[in-house]
């Protein structure tokens, strides 16, 4: 006998689409993109499987920039390994200091400018 679905069982209920929905590895083993070195064998090179398909994803953007925006720890996402993702947040966390450096730099010659005036 088919099951009646209840009315309120979140998996009969309709959902905003998700970027999600359109990933590559949409269905595919989560392991796949949790890669942990086994046998003698690095989880960099285990990595290279999920890295390939990311690179065919048409949500990538999205997927990285959730991993950037949460802190995914672990895994691949977006096309990165933790490593790679860590490395890009230290090159944005530079050049945000950077920027601001620059702008009191700049605050600090105009109100020079202004008290020589």
């Amino acid at each position: 006998m088919p099951r009646v679905p209840h009315p309120t069982d979140h998996r009969t209920l309709p959902r905003a689409r998700h970027w999600s929905d359109d990933a590559a590895c949409a269905g595919a083993e989560a392991a796949a993109f949790f890669p942990v070195g086994k046998g003698g064998v690095p989880a960099s090179v285990l990595a290279g499987d999920a890295k390939a398909t990311c690179q065919r994803c048409p949500v990538r953007p999205e997927c990285l920039g959730h991993a950037l925006t949460f802190r995914e720890d672990y895994g691949v996402w977006g096309g990165l390994d933790e490593d790679e993702r860590a490395e890009l947040l230290r090159q944005a966390r530079r050049a945000a200091e950077k920027q601001r450096r620059k702008e009191r730099e700049q605050q600090k010659g105009k109100a020079d400018a202004t008290t020589a005036a």
